[in-house]
């Protein structure tokens, strides 16, 4: 992989893990059944990724070209500017959560979503120059998002049956499924860039790996143990919990699962864009 790259891999995983984690965190409160306590735990989670991902953006260098793979510099400064108010968005919503005034807190929270999506979509452009097209960086950044929020918050969400008794089983069937569903659109998204070509092909000097997808042990790792393996512990996890409450140490064994899914997830999040700023190919 290509080390000068690192920072915005990084970067663009964090980027994931927070917007994701947001999105899904706003989706399973106004799905209902969770509780509220754990509605605030992950939206203070969010917030601590935020400010994580604004000090990772201070490491960004004005470049043109990391490695060979050119960026659109003229973007950083409004990639920066959009981390910085995704931030502040989410101040608010936190704080009306520990109000519990939950209309102002969807409300909030809503605006803090859009704001993440429009960090998404600028982030996307930014690193999107050599990739077959803008489309295809946003595609597969979006739906990256979505399965690390998933895993993350499903994850999340185990614990509070471990400690919560007689807590509804559906919410986490519910994130579980969803989570295969956007690991198997990762899938689907990876078979479409990798058919269309890039529209250049970086001149860098690789670390680890050629700087060819097929002959990149990276690209199979990223099949394998990105997409496949978690695929097959999100839907291991949703048998586990159906037998909850019947069974409480189901929901002990889907959130083992789902810890291990975590570790998948993120791995192979970074494998992908790793390999996208070593090839072109957002895979």
């Amino acid at each position: 992989m290509n080390l000068d790259a690192l920072p915005y891999t990084s970067f663009i995983v964090l980027l994931e893990f927070a917007v994701g984690s947001l999105l899904v965190c706003l989706f399973a409160d106004w799905r209902g059944r969770v509780a509220a306590s754990f509605v605030k735990f992950s939206a203070a989670m969010v917030t601590v990724a935020a400010g994580v991902l604004l000090l990772n953006s201070l490491a960004l260098d004005p470049k043109s070209a990391i490695g060979g793979y050119r960026l659109d510099d003229g973007v950083l400064t409004p990639v920066k500017i959009a981390t910085i108010a995704f931030l502040v968005t989410t101040l608010p919503y936190n704080w009306f959560l520990l109000k519990e005034n939950r209309q102002m807190a969807m409300f909030t929270g809503l605006v803090s979503a859009i704001t993440g999506i429009a960090l998404i979509s600028i982030v996307a452009y930014y690193v999107s120059l050599p990739t077959w097209g803008y489309a295809g960086a946003l595609l597969s950044i979006t739906a990256g998002t979505l399965a690390v929020g998933l895993v993350v918050l499903a994850m999340t969400l185990g614990h509070w049956y471990l400690v919560t008794p007689r807590l509804p089983r559906e919410p986490l069937e519910e994130l579980t499924l969803l989570l295969v569903a956007a690991v198997a659109l990762q899938g689907l998204l990876l078979v479409i860039n990798v058919i269309i070509p890039a529209r250049e092909v970086p001149d860098a000097t690789a670390f680890l790996g050629s700087t060819t997808l097929g002959a990149n042990p990276a690209f199979w790792l990223r099949i394998t143990i990105g997409l496949l393996f978690p695929a097959a512990l999100g839907y291991m996890s949703y048998i586990s919990s159906r037998g909850y409450p019947a069974n409480e140490n189901a929901m002990m064994s889907a959130t083992g699962l789902l810890y291990i899914a975590v570790g998948a997830v993120l791995v192979g999040e970074v494998l992908a864009r790793g390999l996208m700023f070593l090839t072109g190919v957002p895979v």
